[in-house]
């Protein structure tokens, strides 16, 4: 199994911060298929051989990956995109 980690702190409100990973998730769900909701500040997301989180707070977001072993060799495509996306939306 392989796992992205990656912190990002940002300027945004919650509910702008909201916005941003909404567009984020809506990005990787057309490119990989992933289903999700929100719990709270923190979206829950899967498919198979994946799963993970995205966690708002205030000042911070957190986004994690696990990647089972036969979606391994697209670690470095997730990866890039969820990173694109983080820039794109906080900067």
């Amino acid at each position: 199994m392989s796992t992205i980690s990656i912190t990002r702190k940002h300027a945004k409100n919650l509910k702008d911060a909201r916005a941003s990973v909404d567009r984020l998730t809506a990005s990787i769900a057309r490119k990989f298929s992933v289903t999700h909701e929100w719990e709270g500040n923190v979206l829950h997301f899967s498919r198979t051989g994946v799963d993970g989180h995205i966690e708002l707070g205030k000042g911070v977001v957190k986004v994690n990956v696990r990647l089972g072993f036969l979606l391994m060799a697209i670690r470095s495509a997730v990866e890039n995109e969820i990173l694109r996306v983080l820039d794109e939306e906080f900067g």
